[in-house]
């Protein structure tokens, strides 16, 4: 079976992660996403929440599994039997970052990096500017689920 790990804090999913989660979805057997669990990070949605949306907006691939870790990626993967991550890269400032990170798993457990170029149309989305869109009521339409929107605008006006 080719498995992928596609990781990400996911707070909240956008319609860029779900762009790569579904193109990785075509290429291999399954695909974990792995919701990162960082108590150093304030996030906005609990790793609950956030698992909940993204069962609910990937429901309809039928083989992506959604999960949670903490600690090392690489971990994550020899406890899962995944030789491969999948990263979606926005900017020339995404691939610097992430090559450094591809480079030292694989040299810590052979895990392999494959980098997908994202879909021009969320090449500048981010969890963070979604967030800080709906706190103002501007339209995100067409950039997160319809569902996210509404639990993402409820959260902000709370």
């Amino acid at each position: 079976m080719r498995r992928v790990v596609c990781p990400g804090s996911f707070d909240p999913v956008t319609n860029g992660h779900l762009d790569i989660i579904s193109r990785a979805s075509r290429l291999f057997d399954e695909v974990v996403v792995a919701v990162l669990i960082n108590k150093t990070k304030k996030s906005l949605f609990t790793i609950d929440e956030r698992v909940a949306m993204l069962e609910e907006v990937t429901r309809e691939y039928g083989n992506i599994r959604i999960d949670t870790w903490h600690g090392l990626l690489v971990d994550f993967c020899r406890q899962n039997d995944i030789p491969m991550i999948v990263k979606g890269l926005r900017a020339v400032s995404d691939y610097e970052y992430e090559l450094q990170m591809a480079q030292m798993n694989h040299r810590m457990a052979g895990v392999e990096t494959m980098f997908m170029s994202t879909n021009p149309l969320y090449s500048y989305l981010s969890s963070s500017l979604m967030k800080e869109i709906v706190k103002y009521r501007g339209d995100v339409t067409g950039l997160i689920p319809e569902m996210v929107h509404q639990r993402l605008a409820e959260r902000l006006q709370e």
